[in-house]
């Protein structure tokens, strides 16, 4: 588990991460994948399979998501990638590859009365 920047655009999330990372090392050996959160009173699990993105119009989208959220992200000149004034530095330099994660099922448990945990397929 590494932490993501990841954000949610049409019914996925979206992370980027650097093409000489152990992130992108790993997504491309074997895009199954998961994203942990907790909302509210519930942890939640998502499992997925990750795919890289290279089209500049959802490129494009996912940097103005970023952008509106608070990070300045924008394509690079190819459009392939993003580009920002800042990143983490385990990233790497840009550009940075875009990634999105198609949600195949995911684990809910609650941490309020009455408690429990439930598992949904996508």
């Amino acid at each position: 588990m590494t932490a993501v920047g990841a954000i949610w655009i049409d019914g996925a999330f979206w992370f980027q991460t650097g093409p000489g990372t152990k992130k992108h090392r790993n997504v491309e050996r074997d895009p199954r994948c998961s994203i942990a959160l907790s909302i509210l009173d519930a942890d939640v699990v998502i499992d997925g399979h990750a795919s890289r993105v290279t089209d500049p119009a959802d490129i494009a989208k996912a940097a103005h998501a970023w952008a509106e959220s608070g990070w300045p992200a924008e394509p690079d000149a190819s459009g392939t990638g993003i580009t920002a004034p800042f990143n983490a530095p385990a990233q790497g330099p840009p550009p940075w590859h875009v990634y999105r994660i198609e949600p195949r099922s995911s684990v809910v448990v609650l941490g309020v009365e009455p408690g429990g945990l439930t598992r949904f397929e996508f």
